[in-house]
This record gives structure tokens, sequence and C-alpha cells, in this order.
């Protein structure tokens, strides 16, 4: 294994082509808009999910820093432009809309919780306030990045408090198995942010400064014609970091071939058979041969459920390999978070709903900004109308007491508003930097220390969330 870092930029991860990582509705409106004279009309979009993936008592956000760098970075090529004007779609479209794209640039605001926060049904993600045209164009890949990243975090999340409790440690080893490279990627990311400890892919390294491990695979072992030789080549090869893969054909005789022949190895990895008892006699062995100090990795099919057993068990494992399970949130591989309009601004002489002093924006001849509140209706999949804010309020020992779903401008004494000021006018806030990866993981777990041990249960699944709503977001409902 190996858990060398490095430091590299991860708001490079941007590529040429997102601008077209979208759905063609969202161009087929913004051309509309346009056509309308409505492209500029200021528009307020929230992200939020209506109800968790299965099995799930809490949402860690995600995505959030590769939302910005799209946002920051995006642009229609010529090679984009050439294709959409291709499209018979477009052929009646006006070369204004071609324009439009050819000089886009986002220059809207973005209020977001930050990376880590643990979060509940219908409270906001990010909230998108912008031109409705800049505002449309974006939803498809800001939703993209956001559910799957959000989702692979909260799984993440889970089996590393499934193993807290005897001190073992995730890694990430879900490359081969996820749904393509950079899903590979991402969900290396959103694990690391969940709380492993790092992953198995390189370019996660590379990309995010996550510490990489690995041991060795079936194959490295049975290219040797004996076992034996494949265990002293490799600790030749890595002799300070050599983790020896010893279930290829009997897990215990591999270890009392190491112990035999006096190897170094930095630790052993069971991929296979009863990991309980393997783990314990694999242990009884190396600790009785003075290889105290040699540490056991467990890998193969585990998932939360599996790993709390073990440790329940008291089972002798350091770390836990989880891939599939992990990488594809293989119990619920997707999350249904939605985009939608909860207000428009428009220029009016009225005093704005919102307060009856002047407004921020409020224009010399005596126009002001008003706020139109705007809700979909639609049995079972109502929205909540208003931009809102969520207010987190502790309890005396520190533990989450509840929080309150607001309208933006409302004050809750003693409540902790979670959502922040990331972007402001196309501009990034905080000095131009974002958080490190790994300030966003410690973030992630002292937001974990605020959930009572219930709410941490994996089998206890509460019925009702603490999330109370304001009383004028009920008065607008």
């Amino acid at each position: 294994m190996n858990g060398e870092e490095r430091e590299t930029s991860s708001l490079k991860t941007y590529t040429d082509d997102n601008a077209l990582s979208t759905d063609l509705y969202q161009l087929t409106m913004a051309a509309a808009y346009l056509e309308a004279g409505q492209a500029d009309k200021k528009a307020i979009f929230e992200m939020f999910i209506r109800k968790f993936p299965r099995n799930r008592s809490y949402l860690v956000a995600a995505g959030l820093e590769q939302v910005i760098s799209f946002l920051l970075n995006m642009k229609f090529n010529d090679n984009h432009i050439s294709y959409l004007e291709s499209l018979e779609i477009f052929k009646r479209i006006s070369d204004n809309f071609f324009e439009y794209l050819r000089k886009f640039k986002f220059t809207g605001t973005v209020w977001a919780v930050p990376e880590g926060t643990v979060l509940f049904p219908n409270e906001p993600l990010i909230r998108i306030e912008a031109p409705i045209i800049e505002a449309q164009i974006i939803e498809t890949y800001l939703l993209s990045m956001i559910n799957f990243q959000s989702l692979i975090a909260t799984k993440a999340s889970r089996i590393v408090n499934a193993a807290a409790r005897g001190k073992r440690f995730i890694i990430e080893f879900g490359s081969r198995r996820a749904h393509g490279p950079e899903a590979a990627l991402l969900a290396a990311r959103a694990s690391f942010i969940g709380g492993c400890i790092g992953t198995s892919n390189i370019l996660a390294g590379l990309k995010f400064s996550i510490p990489i491990f690995g041991t060795m695979a079936h194959s490295f072992v049975m290219s040797f014609d004996r076992e034996e030789e494949a265990f002293e080549q490799y600790i030749k090869t890595f002799p300070s970091n050599s983790f020896l893969l010893v279930d290829t054909y009997d897990t215990l005789t591999a270890v009392n071939k190491i112990i035999e022949m006096g190897l170094n190895a930095s630790g052993i990895r069971l991929d296979s058979g009863d990991l309980y008892s393997l783990s314990t006699d694999a242990r009884r062995l190396l600790d009785s041969a003075g290889y105290t100090s040699t540490k056991i990795m467990a890998s193969g099919n585990l998932n939360e459920h599996v790993i709390r057993d073990l440790v329940n068990k008291d089972a002798p494992i350091d770390y836990f390999g989880v891939g599939t399970e992990l990488s594809t949130s293989r119990d619920d591989p997707a999350m249904d978070g939605v985009y939608k309009l909860v207000a428009v601004k428009v220029q009016s002489s009225l005093p704005s709903p919102r307060s009856s002093t002047k407004a921020e924006g409020d224009s010399c001849d005596g126009e002001k900004e008003k706020i139109l509140y705007k809700m979909k209706a639609s049995t079972g999949r109502k929205t909540l109308p208003g931009p809102k804010q969520v207010y987190r309020l502790l309890d005396g020992d520190g533990r989450l007491k509840s929080d309150i779903l607001a309208l933006e401008d409302e004050y809750f004494e003693n409540s902790i508003p979670l959502q922040k000021k990331v972007v402001d006018n196309g501009r990034l806030v905080h000095n131009n930097s974002l958080p490190s990866i790994k300030e966003i993981q410690m973030y992630h777990l002292k937001q974990m220390s605020l959930l009572r041990a219930e709410s941490k249960e994996l089998d206890s699944i509460p019925e009702k969330f603490p999330v109370i709503f304001s009383d004028r977001l009920q008065s607008l409902l």
C-alpha cells in the first residue's frame, strides 16, 4: 500500500466538451427564452432531494467543487456550434442564439452547503440565481455531478461508520466495477469525502490528492511456479510496503509460508472465504511467530452490513477494501435529486414582499426588484416556493436538535445557516479558493458527530426527519 499524497488543484477536472454534457431540451428551452426576449429574466433554482435512496437516514452533500469548475470555465467552441447548427431542430433558429452560445459566460450567484454536510429531504444542496437562460443551460451537468457524488459519499459514510466502532479503516477499491472511468474517478473522490482513508485509483491520487493504496492480484501469484517465489519477488521489489495476497490456493498455508521464509510483509490480504475465521486464524499464526505488526486487510463483496458483523465479532481485520458495493452504491444506484424553479425577479414599482425597506438592487427611478415565488403543484411532486436557507439548531450536548427550512431572509436565534455564497456574479468568493479534500473530509466527520447514534444505525431508518418548516414558508404553501 502507498499512502503518499500529492498536492494539486482539482478545479482542473473540467474538460472542453462539458458544455455539451447536457440534455437537448436545455438548449431548446434556452433558444426559446432568447426568441421570447426572456433570456435576461432573473431566476432562482434550487437542487434538493424529495426522498432518500433506500436504506439511508441522512445525505452527504458532494460534487460542488466540480460544479463550480464547470460554471467558471464552460464555453461553447466552434465545433460545438457547428454541430448544433447541423441539427434539424435548430434549423429555423436565428444566428443570435448561436452567437449567444459563442459568448456564453456564467454570470450568476451560487449558494451551497459545504461539501460533506449532512442533509435531509427538501433541504437545498445548492441554489442558483442567474439569468434564466444561464440557470437552465447548467441544469443537467449540475444534477449529474451532485447526484452521483452525493450518492457515493453517503454510501461511503455508512460503510465508514460501520467500521468506525472497531477503529477499522475503509479503502475504496471499486474502479474496475464503476460505471466507466469518469465514474470511478468521481467515486474515489466522493468516497474520501465520506471518510475512506484512500483509494486504489491512481488518477484520483493525481487529480484530488487522495492517498492511494494497492496490493497484488491472483494473477501475479499464479504467474510464478511457486507461491513462495511470488511473495519473495514482490517483497524484493517493494521492501517497505508490501501486502501479500494469501488466498490464491490455501490461505493459512500461505501465511505459514510467509512466516517460514521470514518475509517482512507489511500485511496480508484476504479476498475470499470465511473472513472472520480466516482473519482470526491468520492473526493467531502471525502473532505467535512475532509478526505482531503485520496488518490484515479483507476484501471481496463487502458492504456496510458485512463489515458491521465482522466488527461486532471483533474480527482482527485492520483494513477493509470495498469495491462494487461502494463505487456503484449497489443497494440503490441512483439518487433522484431535482432542480426546480422557486422564484423569479421582476422590476416593479410596488414594494418588495420580502421587506418594506429599500431592497438591494433598487433602481434609481424608484423601481424595485420584486420576487415572484414559484412552485410546482403536481400531486406527489409538489415543490416548496421561494429561495430558502437551512438553519441548524443544536441541543445542549452539541447534537443536532432540528433543522429549520425557511426563506433566505429569515433569522433564527442561535441557529447555524448552512448555505454559503460560493460564487458571486460569476466569480469565486472566499479569496478564490476552495477547501482541500482533507478539509472537506474532516468537516464531514464533524457533521457525523452531530448525529445521535440512532440516526446512524444501519437498520433503523426513521420515518420522520428533524426538519421543521418555518411559519412563513408554511403560509406560502
